[in-house]
């Protein structure tokens, strides 16, 4: 856990930033009126205390922002954590994106003494979501996010001749539920090809969540159910049947829907439909509870509930 020390912008790109009591924070965007804010992936930068006193101590004078740092935070070394790191401070959601930059012009801090920490120690995040922050807030590391794969099931997708629309719905709610989607691919709907991909997934630990959109119906080439339980080692058929009593309260249709769910290794398998509203409409339903099962699956909680 990490305090915040200071809280920094500039209104103007080519200026030090400067110190201020507190900053609005803005999903997918950065700090309210900073000047490097924007749609990128360097929106928000993070410096630690201890790295700026230990320059300071070395004879440097220098103001909070000076290195260019949005937030000098006391307790953390950011440098050492990994990409993808997360952090929350009140409502405030930031991801790790990169660690240290290339210095194109020497500022002034190099000029006089030879060196700048920003380079090596500083790193850039991205808002997640977004809120507000004071000096003296609380800042703390979250476990590392899970991850999620999506495989989608379509031969005309496949080929280009339709807008796969279920994959977006699919990670977007992957993403808001706290899941880092690292893979997406659209198959054709061959149980091979699709039971090989799954696989790859499972026993190379490429994602610890993986979701299937379509071919879970009556046609004669829906096949992912198939190729689910040709790898799946431990059968979780109450996740299917919640998902087709849920949907039941939306249409009687859904009692066609032959979608199963399994696990391999340490991952879980679950179908879902093909249509956007109704992978919307699962997915919805199944992640806040599905969050304990991954939780028992990936060994961080046990069975036992207080």
């Amino acid at each position: 856990m990490g305090k915040v020390i200071a809280v920094c912008i500039s209104e103007k790109k080519g200026t030090q930033k400067h110190a201020v009591p507190s900053a609005k924070f803005l999903p997918d965007w950065g700090i309210e009126n900073d000047a490097h804010a924007g749609k990128w992936h360097r929106q928000v930068s993070l410096l630690s205390h201890d790295k700026v006193e230990a320059f300071r101590a070395r004879g440097a004078e220098v103001a909070s922002g000076a290195f260019g740092e949005n937030l000098v935070v006391e307790g953390i070394d950011f440098a050492a954590l990994p990409i993808g790191t997360r952090f929350q401070c009140n409502d405030v959601l930031l991801e790790l994106t990169q660690i240290g930059k290339e210095c194109h012009s020497h500022c002034e801090i190099f000029k006089k003494m030879g060196e700048c920490i920003m380079p090596t120690q500083g790193v850039f995040t991205r808002v997640l979501q977004g809120g507000e922050i004071s000096e003296g807030d609380e800042l703390v590391i979250l476990p590392p996010a899970l991850r999620a794969a999506v495989v989608t099931a379509s031969d005309s997708g496949y080929v280009g001749a339709r807008e796969d629309l279920s994959t977006p719905a699919a990670v977007e709610l992957l993403e808001k539920a706290g899941y880092r989607v690292v893979h997406t691919v659209i198959l054709p709907d061959d149980r091979a090809m699709l039971g090989a991909e799954l696989k790859r997934l499972c026993d190379g630990d490429l994602a610890d969540l993986i979701v299937t959109t379509g071919g879970t119906g009556f046609s004669r080439t829906d096949c992912t159910p198939e190729a689910t339980m040709d790898v799946v080692e431990r059968p979780t058929p109450g996740i299917s049947e919640a998902m087709r009593l849920n949907s039941m309260k939306i249409t009687p249709r859904a009692m066609l829907s032959r979608a199963a769910a399994g696990i391999r290794r340490q991952a879980l398998i679950v179908n879902l439909p093909g249509s956007p509203k109704a992978v919307r409409e699962c997915l919805e339903y199944i992640l806040p509870p599905l969050s304990h099962g991954m939780d028992i699956l990936k060994g961080t909680t046990g069975n036992c509930a207080r």
